[in-house]
């Protein structure tokens, strides 16, 4: 007798599946994962029947990403340097502007950050964060006198009166030699550590009277034009305080 081969498989089939010697099941996926690695390998793991099986590949990279140098972390390196964001290097960002920052300067006078304009002529004195009008060349007359020339460098002298004094020398030298000049610097406590002085539109060199004068008070003296004296003030009183930092400055229009 011939017995057909998908009939006889068949049969097989059915008993060996009422057997429990030989259970058969069809196999069945539990889970599918894949991850990244840095390394841009792929591994991908497959769950089938509570068997685990792990399997890595390594993606194919293209002509240019072969030639491209890795890092130290086997990350490859951009071909051109990353955007700087000059915002986050910015130290002084969240610190708060004094009032008596300097935020123009006029020809005949300043204007502050607090919304202050000082015009006509005079200069400023910025102490302990107040703001005071200043006139160097003005000084103080006590006593009586004979109108004419006085002291040297001294032009008109009479009493009860402010007499005209220059404020550059021969030699050239910005030279304010008079406590009187500088208010009421001389007499304030705690004093600031360092006076910064604009002298005008130009630099010009400070005379020894005038830099012994400032450092007998126990203030450093730095001098620079008027512009920039101003644009170091309001750097140096951000960063110190304005109490460690003052500053003198006469207009840019100022002349002899």
């Amino acid at each position: 007798m011939i017995i057909p081969i998908n009939s006889m498989r068949s049969t097989v089939l059915r008993a060996l599946q009422r057997s429990s010697a030989f259970p058969l099941t069809t196999p069945r996926l539990v889970s599918r994962s894949t991850s990244f690695s840095p390394s841009s390998h792929i591994t991908t793991t497959t769950t089938i029947n509570n068997a685990t099986r792990r399997f890595t590949t390594t993606p194919l990279l293209s002509a240019k990403q072969k030639k491209q140098k890795l890092a130290h972390n086997n990350e490859p390196i951009p071909d051109s340097p990353p955007t700087t964001d000059f915002g986050e290097m910015d130290m002084l960002g969240q610190t708060p502007i004094p009032s008596t920052a300097i935020d123009e300067c006029f020809h005949d006078g300043f204007a502050l950050n607090s919304g202050v304009q000082v015009t006509g002529g005079s200069g400023v004195l910025l102490v302990g964060g107040e703001v005071f009008e200043w006139r160097p060349w003005l000084l103080p007359v006590e006593g009586e006198g004979n109108k004419g020339m006085g002291e040297k460098g001294v032009v008109g002298k009479e009493k009860g009166r402010e007499q005209r004094r220059k404020l550059v020398n021969e030699k050239g030298q910005w030279d304010v030699p008079h406590e009187e000049q500088w208010g009421f610097l001389g007499r304030l406590w705690p004093r600031p550590d360092l006076l910064i002085l604009g002298v005008g539109p130009s630099l010009r060199p400070l005379s020894p009277a005038t830099r012994a004068l400032i450092n007998g008070m126990g203030i450093r003296v730095e001098v620079l034009d008027t512009r920039n004296a101003a644009s170091q003030y309001n750097l140096l009183a951000t960063e110190r305080g304005v109490d460690q930092v003052a500053a003198a400055l006469v207009p840019l229009g100022w002349r002899e």
